[in-house]
């Protein structure tokens, strides 16, 4: 465990402990990486269900008439159009479409809204945010993180294990839908969202409460679960991370995310004439996921190479427990992100054969 006393713990960090989470610095924060293990955490949250503590992430709740207007012109996609109890994916870009941070904006009320933003980005986009909001914009922004809990229930039984606590929100929350709802004697955000590819939902509540439900999932049984299986299950799906996959040196078109850029809509958004430039003259390299062919397991920044030369490197990498293969991905230029096409990976001085193959990896059953 870490001695670092600088290091942030979140509410549910006496918890960890004493379930034997093996504990890391992760972007200021002190986090169980894994429990039993990454590998078992991963299958009980494809197979079963698992429970992730995601306080580390960031929570902005902006609120006023002028609350839509203000957001829009902060991210990428139309979010002035949701409907009360709907979210969406979207990124916040800097004038020249670099990414600054990818987060969830979930409409609440008409003039009331949450920004859910990483953990290493937190006080980042709080900032960014804050010298955007013009005292003319009748708009207030408070950030939630500090008082609150932030549960990710994942996997196939979710929504089953979801309702023996709060059975209206498991039985009326449809995909990417949110609700606010009494649990514990509090008032509950929930979100049909998550990061690892399966059904489930986010929660954030009051710190004291949030430590009671974590504690109760604990209590029937669910697995709990860390950064590990969080990281293996989200490249399964080829979710990006930000600061490997997208960063301020990429842009959304890029990183295979043009469908979270509204460029129709007639808002301004910061970044848009950038992202209309490249959108209009097309990009030169494309996000890709590759598949080893052979055993050995692909990591970040590890060489890719055609021909034996050096073409990219990989952003993201790592062994894929539901597929039995290492998997990873990559920035290649247009003719060499074609379906099929034959590369290596250079492993520790090895090259490891390897394929592009379609995004994502892998895909949950349909129900």
């Amino acid at each position: 465990m870490s001695s670092d006393k600088t290091l942030r713990h979140t509410a549910i960090y006496e918890q960890h402990v004493a379930l034997g989470g093996r504990m890391i610095p992760f972007v200021g924060w002190e986090m169980p990486v894994q429990y039993k293990g990454i590998v078992e955490e991963h299958h009980a949250v494809r197979r079963q269900v698992g429970l992730f503590d995601v306080s580390h992430m960031g929570r902005l709740a902006v609120t006023g008439p002028d609350a839509a207007s203000f957001l829009r012109s902060l991210v990428t996609y139309d979010i002035a159009g949701l409907a009360v109890g709907e979210g969406h994916y979207t990124v916040v870009c800097q004038e020249d479409g670099g990414i600054l941070d990818d987060v969830y904006v979930f409409r609440l009320a008409d003039e009331r809204f949450l920004m859910v933003v990483n953990s290493a980005n937190a006080d980042k986009i709080r900032g960014w945010a804050q010298r955007h909001l013009a005292p003319s914009l009748r708009a207030t922004m408070e950030d939630r993180q500090a008082e609150t809990v932030m549960l990710a229930l994942q996997g196939p039984e979710a929504i089953q294990e979801m309702g023996r606590v709060a059975p209206s929100v498991a039985e009326g929350v449809a995909l990417r839908r949110c609700t606010e709802a009494p649990l514990a004697g509090v008032t509950a955000f929930f979100s049909r969202t998550g990061y690892t590819g399966e059904d489930g939902f986010e929660v954030i509540m009051p710190s004291a409460a949030g430590v009671d439900l974590w504690q109760h999932f604990m209590d029937i049984g669910i697995q709990p679960c860390g950064l590990g299986a969080r990281d293996s299950l989200r490249l399964e799906v080829a979710l990006a991370l930000y600061g490997n996959d997208i960063d301020a040196t990429t842009n959304p078109f890029e990183a295979g995310l043009g469908w979270v850029v509204s460029l129709d809509d007639g808002a301004d958004f910061i970044g848009r004439e950038a992202l209309l430039r490249i959108h209009e003259a097309g990009v030169r390299r494309h996000l890709t996921c590759l598949k080893a062919q052979d055993r050995g397991v692909m990591r970040a920044h590890c060489p890719v190479l055609r021909a034996g030369r050096r073409v990219s490197e990989l952003t993201s990498g790592g062994f894929s427990p539901t597929l039995g293969v290492s998997i990873g991905m990559a920035y290649l230029p247009p003719e060499l992100a074609a379906l099929g096409t034959e590369l290596e990976v250079d492993v520790r001085g090895k090259p490891l054969p390897a394929q592009v193959v379609p995004r994502p990896f892998y895909r949950r059953p349909k129900a």
